[in-house]
């Protein structure tokens, strides 16, 4: 039987074997964290260790990081009314960019009619003069904007953004999982208060997140209540083994970055330009902008996205539809709708991304099986679905 290709990577990432190594070591450990005695202790220490690996990651402070069941968590967390630096006054509204994930779009705890989208341009990209007249409307505001897009791979202006929001007294949450790994990621750079990142993006096990916390930030409120575990922002005895394989994962990640995305991009050329010869009208959204080295979201005429995940996943290929949160659901997506694709076009995104164990053979695979699908499943010489874009 020939071997299956994955090329579904921003979706998840196998388990790295240091990540495996680390997980394994800590389900022997007894000890609970919060427990003086030497078991205790020694469960701290994994704690903490895993703690400044994950931190080092994100360029920021061990002790401003908390740890979360995964990035929905940690969003859910940050989107929470009332934050303030010492000088503002709490947010009370949330803006947030219309290509968010939909653990963002969802509002966290504030009420629905609290909660206003930015626009994006063709894109992708947050229209800042928009987000500008937003914010200036009834300040302050929390706003959260992804570091990049999960299907797209935009990546976005963050430093403008976070500018914008400071000038008007604002406080700024980063989603930074899809870029988690992927590119350099700076807390204190970027100039936002909160950042969300997840472990198995990044070859860590499913089910581990963590959100970064500005130290002058003021108002966070646990969704989770009840001891004092991390700070007293998430009560509950941590996930030691999973935080402790998130830890191995990160370390791996950061001393591999370089290298890791320099073979995803060199990649992403091969097949960008193989799907372009196979089908000439072929879209890559976000062409023009800077996206991930590993990710690519492509339609072309009359493409329909559930039939073609399932083509290629007949043809042995693992592709994707979008966020793998929303790939199952019938409807098209709503980045591509943001983005004014039209509805033929948001219909029709088809995902690949990428990761450190693709090779040319997996992308030349990928490619044979599409140049064998685009036949059925692409209309020849139908470029009235392309005039909007």
């Amino acid at each position: 039987m020939t071997q299956r290709v994955y090329l579904d990577w921003n979706a998840t990432t196998p388990l790295l074997p240091e990540a495996r190594a680390a997980l394994v070591a800590a389900l022997d450990i007894c000890g609970n964290p919060s427990s003086v005695h030497g078991e205790g202790r020694r469960a701290r220490r994994i704690l903490q260790d895993a703690r400044s690996a994950v931190a080092a990651a994100v360029a920021a402070d061990p002790k401003t990081l908390t740890f979360t069941s995964g990035a929905t968590e940690s969003n859910a967390l940050a989107l929470t009314p009332g934050l303030h630096r010492a000088a503002t006054p709490p947010a009370r509204r949330l803006v947030v960019s219309a290509v968010e994930h939909s653990s963002v779009r969802a509002g966290g705890r504030f009420p629905r009619d609290a909660v206003a989208l930015a626009p994006v341009d063709r894109s992708g990209l947050i229209d800042l003069a928009r987000l500008e007249q937003l914010l200036a409307d009834a300040p302050p505001a929390l706003v959260s904007v992804m570091l990049a897009n999960n299907e797209t791979g935009a990546i976005q202006p963050i430093r403008e953004v976070a500018a914008l929001v400071r000038a008007n007294r604002g406080i700024l949450h980063v989603d930074a999982v899809a870029a988690f790994g992927k590119i350099n990621i700076d807390f204190k750079d970027l100039g936002c208060d909160l950042l969300s990142v997840s472990a198995h993006k990044i070859g860590g096990p499913k089910g581990v997140g963590a959100l970064v916390v500005a130290e002058d930030l003021r108002g966070l409120e646990p969704a989770l209540t009840g001891g004092g575990q991390e700070k007293g922002r998430r009560a509950g005895t941590e996930n030691l083994a999973g935080i402790a394989g998130f830890g191995a994962a990160a370390h791996v990640a950061i001393a591999s970055l370089e290298r890791h995305a320099a073979h995803c991009a060199a990649l992403r050329l091969r097949l960008e330009r193989g799907l372009k010869q196979i089908v000439g009208s072929t879209i890559i959204f976000a062409e023009t902008v800077p996206r991930l080295p590993n990710t690519t979201l492509f339609t072309a005429p009359g493409l329909h996205a559930e039939t073609a995940v399932i083509a290629f996943d007949l043809e042995g290929i693992a592709v994707s539809s979008g966020s793998a949160c929303s790939s199952g659901k019938v409807q098209p997506s709503h980045v591509l709708t943001a983005m004014g694709t039209g509805e033929a076009l948001a219909s029709g995104g088809i995902r690949i991304s990428l990761g450190w164990e693709t090779t040319e053979n997996d992308i030349d695979r990928a490619l044979e099986a599409w140049r064998k699908l685009a036949g059925t499943l692409v209309k020849k010489n139908d470029e009235t679905v392309l005039e909007r874009f």
